[in-house]
């Protein structure tokens, strides 16, 4: 062994147990041996145990997504895009704008309005605000990558020493496995976490550089009651459009004052969009063959091989029953929303915005076409975020304002049990009718109560395919 055959190093630190981080197996021991690593001075070690925390993204983050890497792959996304930091008089022009949205949106909904302030984001403050929000998201899709990995890897490693079993690339012939596993296991689940932390960043990186304002994606990412407005990305939307850019601001602006003051009026309906986003996820199947076969060909060492050989074959193709269920009602809940969304923006718009229904046609052809962004997140959860049932859900906010009122349109969100639902997109006027009946203080019997909650809770299985609107898709 090179230490007995240098005796003024026996009093050192064992160069291998350092970069290890503890007692090295004999086989293993051996083969680091022959490749010289037992002769590394104490600086050698360091730099190298530096280096491989930084590939394997371990950085003191064992958790299920890194997020010390997600959150610095996501700024480096946002830095090689480009961006800038925002000025006293563009965060003063946000404000103005949200201001004027904010009066117009009183004179059309009796929501209060939120408690938040208008808030100008570069694309890296969107990243900061919205970062914790997507890891939540996430953390049930990398748990179940942190198990698959590992359990493939355990199989790999009992086949180890069997005639004609694969070997692994990058570990040596003949090594006992039992003794392997127990230095593997933790380099997979970091190597896992850090895979996996990498794609979050990604996504959310690129996300920063498409979204226009705080919550267009549809969930309550920033986790507060602020309206949020990205100058940059406005700027880069109205460009496309021949209308003038403060007017194309102003009308964004609605879109967002409008769906915070709702996600604030209504307490149950954010951490209810949220809830059906991990539900879906925490049922998503991994693709275990497919990792299976990744292990058996890449160097487990080597992170960004086997991210590469897993590519677009980590999730089963089918949803199971249980994500069907969340697809659906958070489907349901995203239509709702836009569509409410929808109704009140153009109602506050009309007669201060000259150009609104070409600006809200323009908004309608963005989320129907999609973008790089969404099929980034779609790798990470499986499913796209569009309200795929939007003009139901706006023909049925539309038709019981026409028929009760606005304060009716805006109490129907008074709680979960009687919101509209999947089944009530696919009857707008039977909502609107049985809604009335008991808004309005007559008689109402058990029977009739029986009927709205059963609508809640009716089978939504209709595709409602052919409709226009895309909607979340499982990938």
């Amino acid at each position: 062994m090179a230490d007995q055959e240098n005796p003024e190093r026996r009093d050192e630190p064992d160069p291998l147990e350092a970069l290890f981080g503890g007692p090295v197996p004999p086989e293993l021991r051996e083969t680091l041996n022959s490749m010289g690593l037992s002769d590394l001075g104490p600086d050698q070690v360091a730099q190298m145990r530096s280096q491989m925390e930084m590939l394997m993204g371990s950085g003191g983050d064992d958790g299920p997504v890194n997020s010390e890497l997600a959150h610095d792959v996501a700024r480096q996304v946002v830095a090689e895009h480009g961006d800038s930091t925002i000025g006293g008089a563009t965060r003063r022009d946000v404000d103005q704008v949200v201001q004027v949205a904010t009066l117009w949106l009183d004179q059309v909904t009796d929501m209060p309005r939120p408690e938040g302030s208008a808030v100008a984001l570069s694309r890296a403050e969107w990243v900061e605000r919205t970062l914790p929000v997507w890891e939540r998201l996430t953390t049930p899709v990398a748990e179940g990558l942190q198990a698959a990995m590992t359990s493939a890897m355990e199989q790999q490693l009992g086949q180890l020493g069997e005639d004609g079993a694969p070997s692994i690339p990058g570990l040596p012939p003949g090594m006992n496995p039992a003794a392997m596993m127990g230095q593997m296991t933790p380099m997979v689940r970091r190597m896992a976490s850090s895979m996996f932390g990498g794609q979050v960043g990604q996504a959310v990186g690129t996300l920063a550089g498409d979204v226009l304002s705080g919550t267009e994606v549809g969930l309550p990412v920033l986790g507060d009651e602020d309206v949020a407005m990205l100058p940059a990305n406005v700027a880069a939307f109205a460009e496309g459009l021949e209308v003038d850019s403060g007017e194309v601001h102003l009308y964004l602006a609605l879109r967002e004052a409008a769906r915070v003051r709702l996600f604030a009026g209504v307490p149950w309906l954010g951490p209810q969009l949220l809830t059906a986003v991990e539900d879906y996820a925490r049922d998503i199947k991994i693709n275990t063959e497919g990792i299976e076969e990744a292990v058996r060909q890449v160097d487990p060492q080597d992170p960004e091989a086997l991210q590469g050989a897993l590519g677009d074959s980590l999730f089963s193709p089918e949803p199971s029953p249980a994500q069907q269920a969340a697809l659906t009602r958070l489907e349901t809940l995203l239509a709702l929303v836009e569509g409410w969304v929808d109704v009140v923006a153009d109602q506050a718009a009309e007669g201060h915005l000259p150009h609104a229904e070409a600006m809200a046609e323009a908004v309608r052809r963005r989320r129907a076409t999609g973008g790089p962004a969404e099929k980034t997140f779609a790798s990470l959860v499986g499913l796209e975020l569009r309200p795929r049932r939007l003009r139901d859900a706006a023909n049925l906010w539309a038709a019981l304002e026409s028929k009760h009122g606005r304060d009716a349109r805006d109490e129907a969100w008074g709680h979960p049990d009687v919101a509209p639902t999947g089944a009530d997109l696919d009857d707008p006027l039977g909502f609107v009718d049985r809604h009335g009946a008991l808004a309005s203080g007559l008689t109402v019997t058990d029977e009739d109560i029986e009927k709205l909650l059963g609508g809640a809770a009716a089978p939504e299985e209709e595709s409602d395919e052919g409709r226009g609107d895309e909607g979340p898709r499982h990938s």
